[in-house]
């Protein structure tokens, strides 16, 4: 019960939300609906037990009139009128297929709320690039947040609501065969003892032995199905960077480590599918036997009534019929234990990524100390910047951005300038110290940037949508980039981050900054894949197009610093004009 409760506080915190959120009424509405036909569902079971038996005894008897009236439009017999089995089927399967129709919609539109929800979280304050840098740094992240959005999250909605209806299923039947199988059952006179009810306590006993068995056989899965999720995930996502990553692969001949890290990485996979086979063929061993002996059990447990002439054939098979249907719902358990094993994995891994994003949300105020600047430029004061492990690589250091004016940062590779990068951009939460931010659009431009999937016009406008440029706007930034010949591949649906060489896409990002005219842009060898020439070329474009702009280069080629009014150098943890 100590390991249940906490489980259930978990799933009960990632349901919460949706069934008190702005969809809460159409949520319950569904689910009341999605109930409703499924209590009508063990309904017509109930009723179908009491046909078997009017059915069976027609048989037994040689009534013909009853028999085709059983099967058709009904039967009038001692016990009253009994519909006959095709309007019962008929209004049966119209309940089940709307029963499960409803089912999946309310499905379809909790996972729509909770994949905006928690996508809306994992972007929002920038938690995506803080729990990667946990994870990265000091191991405490979560592992493929991509495969918990977009995996597990169907997983916990689909099995929620399946076996929560099915629960509920087992204790309604329970609740309503359990006075049928009573009253057929009668008194068993054990040792003296008369025992009312008899089948009641034997599929009681049956049930609860074969749950404890159950449970204490596959156990183990539980463990073995989060680890499965886990290392199926992480060979998907090496197979994934290895294809982002085809051309350094096949440019440096890595093919065989490539291989072999693969393979690990599946070996992994296969061995914990060992793993989960052998539990699972010790489960199936044993539930396989369990249904199998409960077919016939009742029938052999009631055949001494039977033979005596004090039940006839219908009341045996209506007993049968209600021993098992007792029985399965006491023995949900046991059929449903491979789905719990998977459901609790699932909800584990949610939790994790739960709790993750709610570490990274609250350290969103982490890094450099931001307020507005009074005299319209951008500076940051007594600067500190670490790694995740703790060493500094800047120290109560200083750095100051004018409007128009274009700073150049040099230094030792290492240093240190791309995490300055990084943190005054707003990213970096390994930092302190105070940072003035004028207004203005600001523009960072890392040395690889990045390319959104779609057309070459999205690309060239991002963040921005397209629509906000004119054709012309569009046409004349890239001219200027020297990219005028991907004009008429403005439409073009590409893989542009691999269609493009790093000098395109460098020159491509440059484009990107003379068509968005940025107030200030920030630039991390931004055009270190380029020649010289073109690089100089580039720079001396921006000078003159952006004359407004404030801009801060990071570059290490001595001819670079000509477009710029200053050079700083970072070192000894400090930036030091030259």
């Amino acid at each position: 019960m100590r390991s249940l409760t906490p489980f259930l506080r978990d799933v009960w915190a990632l349901a919460r939300p949706y069934w008190n959120s702005e969809e809460r009424w159409r949520a319950r509405g569904l689910l009341a609906i999605v109930i409703l036909l499924n209590l009508s569902l063990v309904g017509m079971g109930v009723l179908l037990t009491y046909w078997q038996r009017a059915f069976y005894n027609a048989l037994e008897e040689k009534d013909f009139p009853a028999f085709t009236g059983l099967i058709l439009w009904g039967h009038t017999g001692e016990e009253g009128y009994m519909p006959g089995f095709t309007l019962v089927a008929a209004l049966y399967i119209l309940v089940a297929v709307y029963a499960r129709y409803l089912k999946q919609a309310l499905q379809i539109r909790w996972r729509r709320w909770l994949t905006e929800r928690y996508l809306g979280g994992w972007l929002e304050g920038r938690a995506y690039y803080r729990i990667a840098l946990a994870e990265s740094g000091s191991g405490s992240g979560t592992d493929n947040p991509d495969q918990r959005i977009a995996d597990d999250m169907r997983l916990f909605v689909d099995d929620t609501l399946s076996l929560g209806l099915g629960l509920m299923n087992a204790v309604v039947t329970l609740a309503s065969f359990i006075l049928v199988l009573w009253g057929l059952s009668g008194p068993m006179t054990v040792l003296g003892i008369s025992i009312p009810g008899y089948m009641v306590w034997v599929a009681l006993v049956y049930a609860a032995l074969g749950s404890w068995l159950t449970h204490r056989i596959g156990r183990p899965l539980i463990r073995l199905n989060f680890l499965q999720q886990r290392v199926e995930a992480d060979f998907r996502y090496a197979l994934v960077r290895f294809r982002e990553n085809m051309e350094g692969v096949a440019l440096q001949g890595g093919e065989a480590q490539e291989q072999r890290g693969l393979l690990t990485r599946f070996g992994a996979v296969i061995e914990n599918w060992w793993g989960l086979m052998r539990v699972t063929k010790r489960l199936t061993f044993f539930t396989a036997g369990y249904d199998q002996v409960a077919v016939i059990f009742p029938i052999i447990v009631a055949a001494p009534a039977y033979f005596s002439g004090r039940m006839p054939l219908g009341g045996l098979m209506q007993t049968s019929s209600a021993f098992g249907e007792v029985q399965g719902a006491m023995s949900w358990f046991v059929s449903n234990y491979a789905s719990l094993a998977d459901w609790r994995a699932t909800v584990e891994r949610l939790t994790g990524f739960q709790a993750a994003l709610q570490a990274a949300q609250a350290s969103a105020g982490e890094g450099l100390s931001r307020h507005p600047a009074r005299d319209g430029a951008w500076q940051a004061e007594g600067l500190r910047i670490a790694l995740p492990d703790g060493r500094t690589l800047a120290e109560d250091t200083a750095l100051a951005l004018r409007p128009g004016e274009a700073v150049l940062i040099t230094g030792a590779s290492g240093g240190g300038k791309s995490t300055l990068f990084r943190a005054l951009s707003g990213i970096w939460p390994f930092a302190r110290g105070q940072l003035a931010v004028p207004p203005g659009e600001v523009l960072f431009l890392p040395q690889r940037s990045y390319l959104p999937l779609g057309t070459l016009r999205a690309a060239l406008c991002y963040p921005h949508a397209p629509a906000e440029f004119t054709e012309a706007q569009m046409a004349t930034a890239l001219e200027q980039a020297g990219l005028g010949a991907l004009l008429p591949r403005l439409d073009e649906m590409e893989s542009w981050d691999r269609r493009l060489s790093g000098g395109e896409q460098q020159r491509l990002a440059i484009a990107r900054a003379l068509l968005l005219k940025p107030r200030w842009l920030f630039l991390d060898e931004a055009t270190a894949s380029l020649d010289p020439e073109a690089e100089e070329n580039l720079y001396a474009t921006l000078r003159r197009e952006l004359p407004e702009s404030g801009i801060l280069s990071i570059a290490h080629r001595p001819a670079v610093a000509r477009h710029h009014d200053r050079v700083l150098r970072l070192e000894g943890k400090v930036l030091k004009e030259v």
